[in-house]
C-alpha cells in the first residue's frame, strides 16, 4: 500500500510504501515511551519525503548514530533513521494520514536495546 503521512501542522509530508496489515513496535526505550512512537521500519527505497526538508532538525544522543528527525514548527516526530537500521526509516505510524487496513503493535524491550536489537535487523532489508 502506499501510504501518506506529515506532522502536525503538515510542514512535513512523506509517502511509505508498506502492507495493509502493518506488524509494528512499541519501543520502552526513554526516547520511545515518552513520545508515543509506534516504529514501521522500512527500506529507505520505500520512503519519500515530498515537503518539509527545511523544516526538518536532529536531534542525536548517545552513540549519534540515530538521527531524529523533528518538525521545528510542531515538535513532532514522523520518523527517524534508526540505530537498529541505519540502513532504513522508521516511520511513526501514528503520524499515517492514510489507515492501515490493520496494526498488530509487537513491544520490543528498547530498555535492555543491546540484547534485542538483531531482532529488528531484517526490517530495513527489501522484500
Amino acid at each position: 500500500m502506499h501510504y501518506l503521512g506529515s506532522c502536525h501542522c503538515g510542514a512535513v509530508r512523506f509517502a511509505v510504501e508498506a502492507p495493509g496489515h502493518l506488524e509494528v513496535e512499541r519501543c520502552n526505550c526513554s526516547i520511545c515511551s515518552k513520545a508515543g512512537f509506534l516504529h514501521l521500519i522500512v527500506p529507505a527505497s520505500q520512503f519519500e519525503l515530498l515537503a518539509g526538508s527545511d523544516a526538518l532538525t536532529t536531534y542525536t544522543f548517545n552513540t549519534g548514530v540515530a538521527r531524529h528527525t523533528f518538525c521545528r514548527h510542531c515538535g513532532i516526530k514522523p520518523f527517524y533513521t534508526p540505530r537498529s537500521n541505519p540502513d532504513g526509516i522508521d516511520v511513526n505510524v501514528n503520524c499515517l494520514d492514510t489507515r492501515p487496513v490493520s496494526v498488530t503493535v509487537c513491544e520490543f524491550d528498547g530498555r535492555n536495546w543491546e540484547q534485542h536489537a538483531h531482532t529488528l535487523a531484517h526490517k530495513s532489508k527489501p522484500p
